[in-house]
């Protein structure tokens, strides 16, 4: 399989975004115990909008249109203005993906290909 560009679905609850892991230097990123933080970045919606108006992103265009920044259960608190606030002095506590992603993990509802 091969990937050319990727862009993320928009499931039931959660304001389409991204994951990233923060590491204290260029070695340490073969480890995910080594992260010295996780964080998520938000899409813009109008971004959002014209990739889910392509083929294979209907259920996006369904979720999307029933969640807000406010109604997001992460984003929510503020909107996501914290959420690309990284302290790089944070000791690595260890990666990982959040149930439901990362590799072998099931798409969530929305998802191309789901």
């Amino acid at each position: 399989m091969r990937f050319t560009r990727f862009f993320p679905a928009c499931y039931s609850g959660r304001w389409p975004h991204i994951h990233f892991e923060v590491y204290p230097d260029q070695a340490s990123i073969t480890s995910s115990t080594k992260a010295i933080a996780t964080s998520r970045v938000a899409l813009p919606e109008d971004i959002c909008k014209a990739v889910y108006a392509r083929p294979g992103y209907s259920a996006s265009v369904t979720n999307l249109a029933r969640v807000t920044l406010q109604s997001d259960n992460v984003f929510g608190d503020d909107v996501g203005a914290s959420q690309l606030a990284v302290d790089t002095t944070t000791a690595p506590t260890g990666g990982g993906a959040p149930g439901g992603g990362g590799p072998g993990g099931t798409p969530p509802s929305g998802a191309p290909g789901a």
